[in-house]
């Protein structure tokens, strides 16, 4: 992919304004203005061709939220279980009660945990594109923080032709 294209995968143009701007040299935004998607970071799920999944997580009763080492750990682990490509983490730890907010920021996109020890209770959004497995952060999250109960709910997002 060209240099400087990379943000129109997420729907901004830098270079040219927004995205739904023709690039008049041509190049990946013809591709969707033609129908044809670039399909190098896409992913095919249940016969369909998506941006996207993402696993909206909620963990109730769960522990070490409001520990930064644990919580890091946890990211990485679920960065290699996913086959993910890890950028960057950064997490904030708020005061008085111990809650933490953090992203992992992803080449394949990002995982987000917002933590409220003092209910036990831990939203995380887990996206990915490409290649992954975001499905399999989720044993990795149970074993981490040992939550008595785990909800998971699955966005297919950008679902091309509809």
């Amino acid at each position: 992919m060209p240099e400087g294209r990379s943000l129109l995968q997420l729907g901004t143009d830098l270079d040219c304004g927004s995205s739904e701007t023709p690039d008049e040299g041509g190049g990946d935004t013809d591709r969707w203005e033609t129908g044809n998607p670039p399909t190098d970071y896409f992913v095919r799920h249940n016969g369909g061709l998506y941006a996207g999944r993402h696993l909206i997580v909620d963990l109730w009763g769960a522990d070490g939220l409001d520990d930064l080492d644990c919580i890091e750990a946890a990211l990485r682990d679920c960065v290699a279980a996913s086959g993910a490509t890890l950028l960057h983490i950064h997490l904030h730890h708020f005061t008085p009660n111990g809650g933490v907010s953090g992203v992992a920021v992803l080449a394949e996109s990002h995982i987000s945990i917002h933590s409220w020890p003092e209910s036990g209770y831990a939203a995380l959004d887990i996206f990915m594109c490409g290649d992954t497995y975001p499905e399999a952060a989720v044993p990795v999250l149970r074993r981490a923080f040992r939550p008595d109960r785990i909800a998971v709910e699955e966005l297919l997002r950008g679902k091309q032709g509809a």
